[in-house]
């Protein structure tokens, strides 16, 4: 079986490119999750956790957006 995340996007076919998707969120949850053990340290830095909040509104907004791309594809 050929491992889909290391082929190039125009050689994927949907199936193919579904799987990189999900791996895609896998990471993106993986990143929340050192994100929040971040967050859970209390820097004592508003700078800081402003910008760590920033972040992780954004890694949730890009986790949803290819989301919702891999429930576009057909199989």
């Amino acid at each position: 079986m050929r491992n889909a995340v290391l082929q190039l996007p125009k050689s994927r076919n949907a199936n193919e490119q579904r799987q990189v998707l999900r791996a895609a969120i896998r990471q993106l949850e993986r990143a929340d999750i050192y994100l929040a053990a971040v967050a859970y340290m209390e820097l004592d830095d508003r700078g800081a956790e402003r910008a760590l909040n920033q972040l992780r509104t954004d890694l949730e907004s890009l986790r949803s957006y290819v989301a919702e791309r891999r429930s576009e594809i057909r199989q």
